[in-house]
């Protein structure tokens, strides 16, 4: 997926709120954005938006003396996360439809992301998940919403490559890994997590701190970016992909990296910004399950 006209705007956006969650005074906030204002000639509009993330926050650490200025957030995240998970995970292995349940849930913790929704009340969204009120599952829509695409990929696959997003959210997709593994014992699973920290990007921190690497295997995908950049991936990591007969593809930014790859992804995610709506495309605020074959843009 190309960058937009109208991500440039939220690279200035999610800037300044890195610059201030990394403790930068205003000197030191207005150094990052004449940084990216001299930056942003030079952006291709043909890579894709978590690309073109990795200079923006390079400087971001560079002027704020911070390697991972989300990190409090990120801790934060994770465990608010794990105080409601043993009810999720309830939910979903007593569900009638376990797979589907867990799917969903996995979804919804897709709202954890600083990167695209940076006015987060943490507390109010686990609620929200928890009770499941706000779903927008387009259940009726096989392009939106394709459940059974994955249950018959799930039957027959024996190599899953599960790639995710960000803090707080890897525990939401640790009920679908769990779930996964119940349902479909003989399949091989593995998650990746970022190569270096970047927003509040899931990293191989968060998968120990959160227990996934003791559900399954925890791989780095070597991506310094938001997102799973095929140009910023380690050679390990190229070849997971073309092993793997599915791959999960978690949130916004995986979506904008592998987009069109033609690679054997299921792209799941919450529908967050206008660009992302338009280009599925979709309504904001909906739970998409699409399988890589069916997108058009």
């Amino acid at each position: 997926m190309n960058t937009y006209l109208d991500c440039i705007p939220c690279f200035f956006s999610q800037a300044l709120f890195a610059a201030r969650q990394a403790g930068c005074d205003e000197e030191q906030q207005k150094k990052v954005l004449d940084g990216i204002s001299r930056l942003v000639p030079l952006l291709s509009m043909n890579a894709s938006p978590p690309e073109n993330a990795v200079p923006i926050y390079r400087i971001i650490n560079e002027i704020s003396g911070s390697a991972d200025p989300f990190s409090g957030i990120k801790k934060q995240s994770n465990s608010a996360a794990i105080s409601v998970y043993p009810d999720l995970l309830k939910r979903a292995e007593t569900a009638k439809d376990p797979l589907l349940t867990a799917v969903e849930i996995a979804i919804s913790g897709n709202i954890i992301d600083y990167g695209a929704n940076r006015d987060i009340d943490l507390a109010a969204e686990m609620e929200s998940i928890l009770d499941q009120e706000e779903k927008a599952v387009h259940r009726e829509s096989r392009e939106l919403f394709n459940i059974e695409s994955l249950r018959s990929a799930l039957a027959e696959g024996k190599e899953l490559l599960y790639i995710g997003d960000n803090a707080g959210e890897i525990v939401f997709d640790k009920i679908l890994v769990a779930t996964i593994s119940r349902l479909y014992p003989e399949i091989r699973t593995r998650y990746a997590v970022r190569g270096r920290p970047i927003i509040n990007d899931v990293t191989m921190e968060d998968a120990r701190a959160t227990g996934m690497d003791r559900l399954c295997e925890v791989v780095s995908s070597g991506s310094p970016a938001p997102g799973a950049v095929p140009k910023f991936l380690s050679p390990e990591f190229r070849e997971l992909l073309k092993s793997a007969d599915i791959i999960i593809s978690k949130g916004q930014g995986n979506y904008e990296a592998l987009s069109g790859s033609g690679l054997p992804v299921f792209f799941l995610l919450r529908v967050k910004c206008d660009i992302i709506a338009r280009h599925i495309p979709a309504d904001r605020g909906d739970f998409c399950l699409i399988r890589e074959s069916s997108l058009s843009g």
